[in-house]
């Protein structure tokens, strides 16, 4: 189940005032060992706003975006870590208030991919019940691909999760994997007439 603080948040931005340039406000967290390409992620997005609310030197950035989603304006807030050990007592901290997880893993490194288990249990832990996707990055680099898709779409499968394989350097399939999570979060805040026409 999701902290109070989580459905508090989605609620209020609901209630925010119409000349808002959002509908909804989601706080997304991008998780997952360094080097997976998180950055790479984020400085994808060309129409959102980067920050560093604990500075550049404690390895932890934050970028706003928009989607759409059926005609609604969903802003999201990214969050991403280096995914280095020391920064794990920050992440404990900002991780509570989130409304989903983006476990994120090289496609060319089997190591990362194997280290998503160490990730679900911190997240399990300091912010239980998020709905959760797996996004395998660099796609753009199948040709050195280390994690198959077969694998990785059954390890989803077995968690539950979607599974998404993105290329930032191509642009695919990084707004769907983020339209996604948000359909899922909203849905899990009983908001799925979003998407039901004519409703």
């Amino acid at each position: 189940m999701l902290s109070h603080g989580s459905e508090f948040s989605v609620k209020m931005s609901h209630r925010s005032s119409p000349a808002k340039a959002y509908d909804f406000l989601l706080k997304f967290l991008l998780v997952g060992d360094s080097d997976v390409g998180k950055g790479e992620i984020l400085a994808s997005l060309q129409d959102g706003a980067t920050e560093s609310p604990y500075g550049y030197n404690m390895g932890i950035d934050c970028k706003t975006t928009t989607i759409l989603l059926d005609g609604r304006r969903i802003k999201l807030q990214l969050w991403d870590t280096s995914g280095q050990g020391r920064f794990c007592t920050i992440f404990r901290s900002y991780s509570r208030g989130a409304q989903g997880v983006i476990l994120v893993y090289d496609i060319t490194n089997r190591w990362s991919f194997d280290g998503i288990d160490r990730w679900i249990k911190e997240i399990d832990e300091h912010a239980p019940g998020v709905p959760k996707i797996l996004v395998g990055n660099r796609l753009h680099l199948a040709y050195k691909r280390q994690v198959t898709t077969e694998n990785a779409q059954a390890f989803a499968e077995r968690l539950g999760v979607t599974f998404f394989e993105v290329s930032p350097l191509c642009n695919f399939n990084i707004t769907e994997s983020f339209t996604e999570l948000a359909r899922i979060v909203l849905m899990r805040h009983g908001m799925e007439r979003l998407w039901r026409p004519n409703k």
